[in-house]
């Protein structure tokens, strides 16, 4: 497996992580619970999001991805 290929699923991956820490805090809001706070959940969606971020530039840093140079 490509290295491209490899760094796209990574993303995708921490994605739809980050998508399943922002449904647990809302269901976690909605329900009511209090066993686990909501602010866990949303701290998780954080602290992925930065690591995304942080993949990204690294990536575009290393000349694993490169950047469309026509964006129009």
């Amino acid at each position: 497996m490509s290295v491209l290929l490899i760094f796209k699923l990574v993303l995708v991956l921490l994605l739809l992580f980050i998508l399943f820490n922002l449904g647990r805090a809302l269901f976690i809001m909605v329900k009511g619970e209090t066993s686990v706070p909501m602010s866990q959940f949303l701290g998780r969606r954080v602290l992925f999001s930065v690591l995304v971020v942080f993949l990204l530039l690294v990536a575009l840093g290393t000349g694993v991805i490169a950047p469309n140079s026509r964006p129009y």
